[in-house]
């Protein structure tokens, strides 16, 4: 029998059905523009920047406001996230740069907003080992929204009115990817609260360091990118893989006897799956015959393993936070999750038959996790 609830840090609130809807309708149109190219092949915009921001930045982010206030009364702030938010996103599809760049830095204030009402402005509390690591996880997820819409702001300016630098990395569609960062933290946060308290050094010292190479891996490995240093990326990377497998064998092994726990290991599961196809995709790079089209089902693979897999575990738990356990078979719901993500999805960019076995086991899945009942099923009872 799973542990309940009120085992939970700071469990007092409840997600409505209302933002459970329009999270799972912003997450299933994501997907569809992930796919529209094969009905609009030559469409003058880039259909990926949708894809991207209406997953990341409009449904993760506000989940990611409603996690912080943690409310049954859902404040006003948030709907004016959300919708700003899709409003930025349709201008940065559509190349109307001026509003979308006055719109970013007013969604950066607001998410502020909720960091320093929670936290502080000035976060001091990376730096303090009495702040539990779950927290600074935390408030390093809104700390990082925050940063991607100013520095998103910042790439905009550049490359489309100053031009005082050019660098071929340094695109707008480079910086709309780190939007997924905030998301993945906030999934380490969630897996880190989940962690039962030790007295062991050792395994506080661990804690520590996780948090610190997570953040500080994807910050430098990011700008190894930026400036085109391939042999320190495979460094950074080979680090961070090393991170997130010792990462994973403490939740395996400290983590609470929840339900959320399989999906969280699910999640875990996804991750080390994009860390091994990003360290494949550098060393590809190493070859004499690199081409960057030829890899590309390669990069489709590892950014749906990073979004639809990793990232959705972590936010489908924060919608059900309170609601757990619920009336779910969770071992063929993460099976189908899987298969989905991993194989429909990525074939669905090239064949529109997995395209649309991919939508339909995407809603398969959202339907389950965000409104199935709280009360266990005979198979979870015997878990």
């Amino acid at each position: 029998m799973y542990l309940e609830n009120s085992d939970l840090p700071e469990n007092d609130f409840v997600m409505n059905q209302r933002l459970k809807g329009i999270y799972g309708v912003l997450s299933v149109t994501a997907l569809v523009f992930g796919f529209l190219h094969l009905v609009i092949p030559d469409s003058p915009y880039n259909l990926e920047r949708l894809h991207v921001f209406l997953f990341n930045l409009c449904g993760g982010g506000t989940l990611m406001l409603f996690f912080t206030v943690r409310r049954r009364d859902i404040p006003k702030r948030i709907f004016v996230f959300l919708f700003l938010s899709i409003t930025y996103a349709v201008l940065a599809f559509l190349e109307i740069y001026i509003p979308a760049m006055i719109l970013s830095i007013v969604l950066a204030v607001i998410v502020e907003t909720f960091r320093v009402q929670r936290f502080s402005f000035i976060p001091w509390q990376f730096f303090s080992r009495k702040e539990p690591v779950y927290l600074k996880f935390h408030q390093a997820a809104l700390l990082c929204l925050s940063m991607a819409l100013v520095i998103s702001t910042l790439v905009i300016l550049n490359n489309e009115y100053l031009r005082l630098i050019y660098m071929p990395k340094l695109q707008l569609d480079t910086f709309f990817l780190g939007f997924s960062f905030p998301l993945s933290l906030i999934t380490f946060s969630l897996i880190f609260s989940f962690i039962e308290e030790s007295d062991k050094p050792s395994v506080n010292r661990v804690k520590e360091a996780g948090f610190w190479l997570v953040n500080l891996g994807v910050v430098i490995f990011f700008i190894l990118i930026i400036f085109e240093q391939l042999h320190p990326q495979v460094v950074v990377t080979l680090i961070l893989f090393i991170t997130v497998m010792v990462i994973f064998r403490l939740f395996y092994k400290m983590g609470k006897d929840l339900q959320q726990k399989h999906f969280l290991v699910s999640g875990m599961g996804f991750l080390v799956v994009t860390a091994i196809t990003g360290i494949a995709y550098i060393l590809l790079e190493y070859s004499y015959n690199y081409e960057p089209g030829r890899y590309k089902w390669l990069l489709n693979f590892h950014a749906f393993a990073a979004l639809y897999g990793w990232n959705l575990c972590g936010l489908s738990v924060i919608c059900r936070y309170k609601d757990f356990p619920v009336m779910l078979h969770s071992m063929p719901i993460i099976l189908l999750h899987w298969v989905t993500v991993l194989i429909f999805a990525p074939l669905g960019k090239f064949q529109p038959l997995f395209a649309v076995l991919a939508l339909v086991g995407y809603m398969i899945i959202l339907y389950f996790l965000l409104f199935s009942k709280r009360q266990l099923s005979p198979i979870d009872q015997r878990a």
